[in-house]
């Protein structure tokens, strides 16, 4: 006689109303995830020959993030209402969000003992390398310079980490440097220490020598 008090071994989707949230239009969080929980990851610096994410694409002016960064759900709602607030006498002018919350983030109790397994859910983060284009503005309507960069420095204020202003002239980022050109992105990770290019370079300059 099969028990009807032993669960179904069937996986269902992750909701956020699972964890006690309500999900209304304006909170950014996912519908649906994977896993209910996530690992506390170091974010990475990007030094690789990959320059995705860094620079204008959607609008006309944007902020750029110069160091790697764990931005909340709430930080990026709160840097986004300072900046269409700003923006609201440009009629037509448009935000663009780049990155999305979507990793849950789980904290436990001060003085609290070790084990017992992963705390509780608090909210949802999304993790950006540094160099990553978090908001950029544009739309139809031409948006002046200045008023950009005001309306940019408001929303960058709310963040946690430092960023600059970009427009769609900006050169790409990888880590600390400016890339000008792609043959420059490629002589750089070529030229980084330990690279073959630079192990046959020395083996050359010494058999001449």
């Amino acid at each position: 006689m099969a028990s009807s008090s032993r669960p179904a071994l069937t996986s269902t989707p992750f909701s956020p109303n699972q964890l006690g949230a309500v999900r209304h239009k304006g909170n950014l969080a996912p519908r649906r995830t994977k896993y209910r929980k996530a690992h506390k990851i170091t974010i990475p610096f990007n030094t690789g020959g990959s320059t995705k994410g860094t620079t204008v694409q959607e609008g006309a002016y944007g902020i750029r993030l110069l160091a790697p960064a764990r931005l909340s759900a709430k930080q990026l709602v709160a840097a986004e209402t300072a900046l269409k607030r700003k923006l609201k006498v440009v009629k037509g002018a448009q935000v663009f969000l780049r990155v999305f919350p979507d990793i849950p983030v789980c904290i436990k109790g001060n003085e609290t003992r070790m084990g017992k397994g992963k705390g509780t859910f608090e909210y949802w983060a999304c993790r950006a390398n540094m160099g990553k284009v978090i908001f950029e503005i544009g739309g139809p309507v031409e948006i002046r310079p200045e008023v950009a960069k005001e309306a940019l420095r408001l929303a960058s204020a709310k963040l946690p980490v430092p960023t600059e202003f970009v427009t769609t002239a900006s050169k790409p980022r990888i880590g600390n440097k400016i890339v000008e050109s792609v043959d420059d992105a490629s002589s750089a990770v070529a030229g980084a220490p330990g690279s073959t290019a630079e192990a046959v370079a020395t083996a050359t300059t010494v058999a001449s020598a």
